[in-house]
């Protein structure tokens, strides 16, 4: 399973990366912090799981997302927050690929297992 996460903050990116590692030996994770380093992987990688801080400093999480669903239309997005927009599920209407709405504060171990359960079907 290939997942990238996209995090402007390298530090949680890694600390994700790290569990989401640990659920699998067959799990691949790359980390960037930008639209533009997003854009760039997924134009030369396949990714199955776009775990994607929707308030990004450098970019648009929405354009990132809407990008992966042309390049990719099976990946799954799964978003990660720390504000309170769209906490009334309609991300789920303007993005056709997101599966998942998440405090930033979700515990890591929690995500890795959110992006276990939604990577099986790429198994």
């Amino acid at each position: 399973m290939q997942v990238l996460i996209v995090v402007g903050d390298p530090n949680l990116g890694w600390l994700w990366k790290r569990h989401i590692e640990r659920i699998g030996a067959q799990t691949a994770v790359v980390v960037v912090t930008s639209q533009d380093d997003a854009i760039s992987y997924l134009r030369h990688h396949k990714s199955e799981i776009v775990v994607l801080d929707l308030v990004l400093s450098d970019g648009s999480a929405i354009a990132i997302a809407d990008y992966a669903a042309y390049r990719h239309p099976a990946a799954k997005v799964i978003f990660v927050t720390n504000s309170s927009f769209f906490s009334d599920g309609s991300i789920f209407q303007h993005i056709p690929n997101a599966c998942s709405f998440l405090p930033r504060d979700t515990p890591p171990g929690d995500l890795a297992a959110i992006v276990d359960h939604y990577g099986m079907d790429a198994r």
